[in-house]
């Protein structure tokens, strides 16, 4: 049994600009985590259906194409029916400020926006989503 976090990374959504996610995942690995990282164009329901089977602690969402209102929501709402509202979701892209506290509101725990470092998204989840017991 791994005791390391392990976080899902994913690009919901048509948004096919994908090195954010990959450079947020690089970070993440290289600071000890497990890291899965699911490619171009996930569903809601693909990326849940992987951080479950993946038995994920968290879930990174990157979205740039403006649509993370509706798939950042659609992800919380899906963890919540398949009981699984254990697993952390935070997200970063192209947010705007103004949409940040309703993200908030309905669960994603944190926002990363342009021009965060990868220490501090690192950091963030070390101290923001529990260590599995070993």
């Amino acid at each position: 049994m791994s005791s390391r976090v392990r976080v899902v990374v994913a690009k919901p959504g048509l948004d096919g600009h994908d090195r954010g996610a990959k450079v947020v995942a690089r970070a993440l690995r290289d600071a000890g985590m497990e890291v899965i990282y699911t490619g171009l164009h996930q569903t809601p329901e693909q990326i849940v259906e992987t951080a479950i089977q993946e038995d994920a602690d968290a879930v990174g969402l990157s979205v740039l194409s403006g649509a993370h209102m509706t798939l950042f929501r659609r992800v919380v709402e899906l963890l919540g029916e398949r009981d699984a509202r254990d697993i952390v979701v935070f997200g970063g892209g192209i947010i705007p400020d103004a949409d940040i506290p309703e993200l908030q509101r309905i669960g994603v725990a944190k926002i990363f926006t342009p021009g965060a470092t990868t220490q501090s998204i690192v950091e963030w989840v070390r101290q923001n989503v529990a260590q599995p017991i070993a």
